[in-house]
């Protein structure tokens, strides 16, 4: 892939993941990416297949850190929930927008509209769902473990859809806290 076409994925996915799939007009996304339109359709044949492509580029990033870094390290179930739930909030804190889930805003922007980010976005939540659950099983047996990685992954998801309505990053810490407090029996 070309450095220009990686510049143009980049500022387009931040773009995206703060003002929204549809808010973020075309001509937004060249001025971020310095770009005209004709070095625009060079690249891509629309902005779906963009914003289909920032779902891949969100997602290589998401199996870099969570599933690789996390859930397929040596580390202990308990120290694999725990850095789960860093690796959520520190994203949040790094970001300093509080612009919520680049995945949960699009799923709930595009879910309905488009069956191609549907799938795409459904298939990242269930990997997270699919390998916490075996952290669950580790942390809490056999019963139950997907149901637990469900309700552990919502109320991450909720905490940062409260996050971002409140701009207020208290919120998701809060939140992080009670699952540790539920699943690691320490609050922080």
């Amino acid at each position: 892939m070309s450095e220009k076409k990686r510049e143009i994925i980049s500022a387009a996915a931040e773009l995206i993941h703060t003002k929204g799939y549809e808010a973020t007009k075309l001509s937004d996304i060249m001025q971020a990416s310095d770009i005209g339109k004709g070095q625009f359709y060079h690249y891509f044949s629309s902005k779906r297949e963009l914003g289909l492509t920032i779902v891949d580029y969100y997602a290589e990033m998401w199996d870099r850190e969570l599933i690789q870094g996390v859930f397929h390290s040596s580390f202990s179930a308990e120290k694999k929930m725990e850095n789960m739930l860093e690796w959520a909030v520190n994203y949040h804190v790094s970001t300093q927008a509080l612009s919520g889930c680049p995945f949960g805003n699009l799923a709930i922007e595009m879910s309905e509209h488009d069956e191609e980010f549907r799938l795409k976005i459904n298939n990242l939540i269930d990997q997270w769902i699919n390998h916490l659950a075996d952290v669950m099983k580790d942390l809490r047996g056999e019963d139950q473990a997907l149901q637990h990685a469900r309700v552990v992954v919502a109320q991450i998801e909720g905490g940062i859809l409260l996050m971002k309505n409140y701009q207020d990053i208290s919120i998701l810490k809060d939140i992080i806290a009670m699952i540790r407090l539920n699943y690691l029996d320490k609050g922080e």
